[in-house]
């Protein structure tokens, strides 16, 4: 990790990774809590294959970022989108339903932000190459004739 953004990144991806842990947890032993999940069994894949993406990022590999983005928008995007639209067609809005809507956005949101830092990677501009052709070419060099004075004269 090369930046302050990737490591605060991989944390956020920790803590959110933790958090849904302990959701899964509380929802597998019937224990009330303020956000349950959609489906558990398909949670607790999820929480397995973001460990594993998780491990990728940390390496820097974009595959990890996306197959993150693509399992976040699989069960988050279901789940904000089920949470919203009672919303829209103007049921009441509860606390739960609220929390699991805010829960989602921010499981969307994260994933988007992995995938936007792992490209910043590549896109980033390499700090100095303006000079780098003269001196990484050895045609350029400069070479010295038998007969030339091999001495450093200064002059004051």
């Amino acid at each position: 990790m090369k930046t302050f953004s990737n490591y605060l990144t991989v944390m956020f991806m920790g803590m959110f990774w933790v958090f849904r842990v302990i959701v899964a947890y509380m929802a597998g032993n019937e224990k009330s809590f303020a956000i349950s999940p959609l489906n558990l069994t398909v949670e607790i894949v999820l929480l397995f294959i973001s460990l594993i993406c998780i491990a990728l990022v940390i390496k820097r590999k974009l595959i990890g970022g996306v197959i993150y983005l693509v399992a976040n928008f699989g069960y988050y995007g279901v789940y904000l989108y089920n949470s919203v639209l009672p919303i829209i067609k103007g049921n009441q809005l509860t606390v739960t339903n609220g929390l699991n809507t805010f829960i989602s956005f921010v499981a969307v949101i994260l994933s988007i932000v992995v995938v936007m830092d792992l490209l910043s990677d590549k896109t980033k501009k390499p700090v100095d190459k303006e000079t780098e052709w003269f001196y990484a070419n050895k045609d350029l060099d400069r070479n010295l004739d038998d007969r030339a004075d091999k001495n450093q004269y200064r002059t004051m």
